[in-house]
């Protein structure tokens, strides 16, 4: 599936960007962190809808998030960086991307003058999809209501998506959202994240030279540039890594290669070390092939991090760890 057409919109520099789009698009609008299994709801709302119309189907986004600048001190953490959204954006078949560039002027707008002067004045679309706790403009005072209302006055149609439940393994219902599975993550759940995301919870960057102790104890690591994103419970994982030469090549047709992953402090050797990422590949690693960046899927959580009295107790428990890892993973031991 191609990426979608990105549209990169700064408010200070004009909105001559959207002179192309053209009316009569399906428009959806939000932040879509994770596009989690909420908004492929919605997303795929939107795309039958835009088939039915013959017309394309357009995303507005928001870079930075929206905290970002008006409540710094809580800014939420990043599931899915902007070009891995737009990848999965792509596979939900959008096919243009507005990526609005968060300014003050922009976000302190009402609700009805966002819809006024940037929906009706330059997008123009038909229809727009938003899933039933859609909120928008200045203090979020504008609901899905707000924008039926004024659908009806400019004669644009309004499709609601409820919203999805899920029932975690705990057993559990709950609401999907971003919120709810970056607090999955910070509890290490990420078997849980990956049922609301609909897919494993992605770690990616660039591979960084380590320090070299993982091979000194027989787990040679690759290791991986700490990224900005929500990082999980620090612990051990159960996952799968891809590798690419560029970032480009790094979502798309490459073999996913099983791994434990280590998320935290090493300890071990003493209170100060940096927080890593890192991961023992089990099979299939190609070590004369040369990539810079991996992209690391987690599937399941083996145990915390923990301190040991040597460097054999540590090897040791790496090597339980690749057991249950390979049993996890369907591996033979």
């Amino acid at each position: 599936m191609p990426l979608p057409e990105k549209i990169e919109i700064h408010p200070a520099d004009g909105w001559s960007a959207l002179e192309g789009l053209g009316p009569g698009t399906v428009l959806t609008i939000g932040n879509f962190d994770g596009v989690h299994i909420g908004h492929q709801a919605i997303l795929a709302a939107a795309a039958d809808l835009a088939r039915a119309r013959r017309t394309c189907l357009v995303a507005m986004t928001f870079e930075p998030h929206p905290h970002a600048l008006l409540h710094p001190q809580s800014r939420p953490e990043v599931l899915t960086p902007l070009p891995f959204k737009l990848h999965l954006m792509g596979l939900c078949e959008v096919n243009k991307v507005i990526v609005l560039r968060s300014a003050h002027e922009l976000l302190t707008l009402g609700p009805e003058a966002f819809l006024e002067q940037i929906v009706a004045s330059r997008i123009r679309p038909c229809a727009v999809v938003e899933g039933e706790d859609f909120r928008f403009g200045a203090h979020r005072r504008g609901d899905i209501n707000t924008l039926v209302t004024f659908g009806n006055r400019f004669g644009i149609e309004v499709m609601e998506v409820n919203a999805k439940q899920l029932a975690l393994s705990s057993s559990k219902t709950i609401r999907v959202s971003s919120t709810l599975i970056r607090q999955m993550l910070h509890l290490g759940q990420v078997a849980d994240a990956a049922s609301a995301l609909g897919r494993p919870y992605r770690l990616y960057g660039r591979i960084v030279p380590g320090r070299g102790k993982g091979r000194q104890l027989g787990f040679p690591t690759l290791n991986l540039f700490r990224p900005d994103q929500v990082l999980p419970a620090d612990g051990a994982y159960a996952g799968r890594v891809l590798l690419a030469q560029d970032q480009d090549d790094l979502f798309v047709g490459h073999p996913a290669l099983p791994a434990v992953v280590s998320i935290g402090r090493a300890i071990t050797f003493g209170p100060d070390n940096p927080l890593l990422v890192e991961a023992h590949i089990l099979e299939g690693l190609d070590k004369q092939a040369k990539t810079q960046w991996m992209a690391i899927d987690l599937l399941q959580f083996i145990r915390p991090q923990q301190r040991f009295e040597s460097q054999a107790a540590l090897a040791k428990q790496i090597g339980q760890d690749c057991i249950a890892a390979r049993s996890i993973l369907g591996l033979r031991n």
